[in-house]
């Protein structure tokens, strides 16, 4: 039988409708939660049954180094001045050999929130941008 080792969570790559967007440190968000409700059956006092409700979607977070490259601000800034243009985000996870394994598609996401690096006289760390993403729900591509 084949070993089957975990995937690394540093090998990975960010799609922006379906075109490869500079290196990501990190991405956030990359979850789903289904909401249950208890419902109590007559003649049945040993457990509560857990109906299904709606499943939710966190935002989904970017972070990257700051550079001259302003894709991303300027994506958030036509939502700022009231034209949001939705796209497919694509995260693709990757194993040690760069072979891809997992495909998670975000679809009509958008913009919410744009934070840019906390300036620090004293610091010596990289500037970092990150962007909070709205979308309708996560599918494994």
């Amino acid at each position: 039988m084949a070993r089957r080792d975990p995937y690394a969570v540093f090998s990975f790559v960010v799609e922006i409708n379906g075109i490869q967007v500079g290196g990501f440190s990190e991405v956030t968000g990359l979850q789903s939660e289904t909401e249950t409700e208890d419902y109590r059956e007559g003649g049945i006092n040993h457990y509560l049954h857990k109906m299904a409700k709606v499943t939710k979607y966190p935002n989904l977070t970017l972070k990257r180094g700051l550079t001259d490259a302003e894709d991303l601000w300027k994506w958030h800034r036509k939502v700022v001045e009231g034209t949001v243009e939705r796209k497919t985000i694509t995260v693709v996870l990757r194993d040690y050999s760069g072979k891809e394994k997992w495909r998670l598609v975000f679809n009509d996401a958008y913009p919410v929130k744009w934070s840019g690096a906390d300036l620090n006289a004293t610091g010596n760390t990289v500037a970092v941008e990150s962007l909070e993403i709205a979308h309708h729900g996560m599918t494994k591509g």
